[in-house]
């Protein structure tokens, strides 16, 4: 891959930890930034600019104003959520809320940051995304009802694979009648296969369904109901791929998308757990790939 280097490899192993460190201990990891001074809380994800440092400086790219950036953001999305957290302890939603979720979104959606990196690591500007929105919303605001948890349980395989076997006849049908799919045969070997499903589902579907499930149907949820918020995150959902594989509006990648993202949220909110979305998401994708 392109521009992969070793300093490359390091960023993307710095970035890695904070979700995973979440992914693996939450609770814990909460705990112990709920002890530290305000100040500290706030300013403490300014670190999480220290992998464009590294990256920028060794492709001889650096931008004080992307470094200005990739240092205020986290802090910005840090000192509103504290402020959220002490308005609305009841954790109904605060409009603070609904503007880190707008800009984390487009900001992923029209890649406004994408020019700070070299071709072939822009996934890196993502992975700081979701580690500055983890320590926000689970460190800081410390917002219940996550579920991002990499302990897989045997209830994830169950949901996630039922809303699979739900989806899939439908969509498929639908998505063969308006031509937006057409079927191949692109059959690794089994090895292949396998780690191409897990490169999707930590990589593609598990910031997905941490940003349309866990956040945005989670906090839609505490303000208009479970129905009304599974639809409208899966609008959102739907309307996030306007411009994918498509120089325009893409409706009929929109429309499927959201379809999706119904399956997607219903085995979220069952035991409201990011796995169990996550693998429906990641067989999803892994099918498509292979079959599509």
């Amino acid at each position: 891959m392109q521009n992969v280097t070793p300093m490359a490899i390091a960023a993307f192993g710095l970035e890695l930890a904070p979700a995973v460190l979440f992914g693996l201990a939450a609770e814990r990891a909460a705990r112990a930034v709920g002890h530290w001074p305000v100040a500290a809380r706030v300013s403490f994800p300014a670190l999480l600019a220290a992998p464009y440092v590294m990256v920028s400086i060794s492709q001889n790219m650096f931008r004080w104003g992307w470094f200005a950036l990739y240092a205020v953001l986290p802090m910005a999305i840090a000192w509103l959520l504290l402020r959220a957290a002490a308005a609305d302890a009841g954790q109904r939603g605060d409009w603070r809320d609904a503007l880190i979720l707008l800009v984390l979104g487009l900001a992923v959606d029209l890649r406004w940051f994408d020019h700070a990196w070299p071709t072939g690591l822009r996934a890196l500007n993502e992975l700081f995304l979701v580690d500055a929105g983890l320590y926000g919303f689970l460190a800081i605001r410390q917002l219940g009802g996550i579920g991002f948890d990499f302990h897989l349980r045997w209830s994830d395989w169950k949901t996630g694979l039922r809303e699979l076997v739900f989806f899939a006849p439908p969509v498929v049908v639908l998505g063969l009648a308006l031509g937006f799919i057409h079927p191949h045969r692109n059959m690794p070997g089994i090895g292949g296969a396998l780690l191409r499903w897990v490169g999707i589902f930590f990589f593609t579907a598990v910031p997905e369904e941490l940003f349309f499930r866990a956040w945005v149907q989670n906090l839609l949820e505490r303000r208009v109901g479970r129905r009304a918020a599974l639809v409208v995150a899966s609008v959102l959902f739907g309307l996030s791929h306007f411009n994918k594989r498509s120089a325009h509006f893409n409706w009929r990648y929109v429309l499927l998308a959201t379809i999706a993202g119904i399956f997607y949220g219903r085995a979220w909110r069952e035991r409201r757990r990011v796995p169990a979305s996550t693998i429906t998401h990641a067989s999803v994708d892994w099918l498509w790939g292979l079959w599509f």
